[in-house]
Formats: C-alpha cells, structure tokens, sequence
C-alpha cells in the first residue's frame, strides 16, 4: 500500500483538499510558464515579432498566478497555522511560485529580443546553439516540476546537477558571440540581442534549480541554498 504524501496525512480533509489545490495550481502556473519558454525561443529563432508579442501578453497571466497563490497561501497560514512538514510545504510553494515567476519575465525578455531581431537582417552567428540551449533549460524547468510534483529529492538533485551542464553550455555561447561580434562589428546589434537572450536562459536553468533546492527542502528539511552539489548529495542520501 502506497503512503500517502505528508500533506495528506490530515484528519481534516479540507486541510488535505486546501493544501492540494494550491500544488495543483503552481503546476498549472509551471505549465504556462514552460510554454512561455517554448514559444519565445522559438519567435527568437525564426524571427517571429508576432509570436514574441503574444509572449509578452501573456506574461500578467503568469504574475497573475503568482497573485492567486501567495493570496491562497496566506489564507492556509491564517486558517491552519501549519507547522513542521505543513509549514515546510507552504514555504515551498511561496518560494517556488516566486521563481516560476522570474522564469516567465526571463521568457519575456527573450521574447523583446525576437521582436527586436525581427526588424533586423538575419546575417549573424547560428541559431541552432541557442536553441538546444533552450531545450536543455526547458527539460530542466519540466524536471524541477515533475520532482516537486511527487516531492522526489533524488530527481531534485539531478536538476541541480544540470544546471551545472547549462553554466558550461552558456560560458561556450557567450564566447562564440563574443568572438563573432569581433570578426564582424556590423553584427554587434544583433549578437548583443543574443546575449542577452543566452543569459535569461540561462538564469531560466538558475530559477529551476532553486525549485529543486525547495523540493529537497520539503522532503529533508534541510536548507541545501549556497552548497555544492557534492554536499546537496550527501543530505539527500542522508536518512532522516
């Protein structure tokens, strides 16, 4: 028999139901956020000012999820007054709704940059880099949501340990802009909206793994911010 996740351990089944609508929706906002991410790379990569305009638009839907749930949030702290794994989960949550948030302004900016470079000429370094970039990033928020949907520390850790795999693909990028904006300064406009679209994904994979950092959190409670990933590895082993 499967046991049940800590915050369904209540013998108030409001409690239970208050606690699981809240995951629910922080879900829907990763959902919404996730497709954010998607549909910005993909303006920026075929130039489609349209497509970044829709991506702009839509980012008020992802403060406004934040909204929702730091209000929902709150009300479970007045009602409830949690304490112990509760109290962890709704940390969590506020914390993770946070970071779901910058991801989206991240997709924003991403966004502003492929409608700027759809005014522009199109000569300029590969595109192709920064897209698997982007799909590397993209599979680490998809990740950093399916761990804090099941609350899995050890698929946490592995987000984590990814992020270190984004770093290194970022610095590559950056010296590859770097070094074509050298050898052709007429693409200097263009490759500067390329950096600055390398670094909000690559701030998307930070964002992802601070979200995996609440999971381990929650499971272990055990604040693993500002560690290596060695010692984040040794306290997710760690039996409680």
């Amino acid at each position: 028999m499967t046991t049940p996740p800590p915050y369904k351990a209540h013998i108030s089944s409001q409690f239970n139901a208050e606690l699981e609508d809240v995951r629910q929706r922080v879900l829907s906002m990763g959902g919404l956020v996730e497709q954010q991410i998607v549909d910005a790379t993909r303006a920026l990569m075929e130039g489609d000012g349209v497509l970044g305009e829709e991506v702009v638009a839509n980012d008020p839907r992802v403060n406004k999820f934040e909204v929702t749930i730091d209000e929902e949030c709150s009300g479970i702290l007045a009602r409830r007054q949690p304490t112990a794994v509760d109290l962890r989960l709704v940390y969590a949550i506020i914390k993770t709704i946070t970071d779901l948030e910058r991801i989206g302004d991240e997709a924003s900016k991403i966004a502003r940059m492929a409608i700027d470079l759809a005014s522009q000429d199109r000569s300029g370094p590969a595109m192709h880099e920064v897209g698997h970039l982007s799909r590397h990033v993209s599979q680490m928020v998809r990740d950093a949501l399916d761990a804090f949907a099941r609350m899995d520390a050890d698929a946490a850790l592995e987000v984590a340990r990814e992020d270190i795999a984004v770093d290194r693909e970022y610095e590559a990028l950056m010296r590859q802009c770097i070094t074509f904006m050298m050898e052709d300064p007429r693409t200097i406009r263009r490759v500067m909206d390329i950096i600055w679209s390398v670094r909000a994904l690559e701030r998307i994979g930070d964002h992802s793994r601070n979200i995996s950092e609440y999971v381990i959190y929650f499971v272990k409670g055990k604040d693993v911010r500002h560690i290596g990933i060695e010692a984040m590895e040794r306290e997710v082993r760690m039996e409680r």
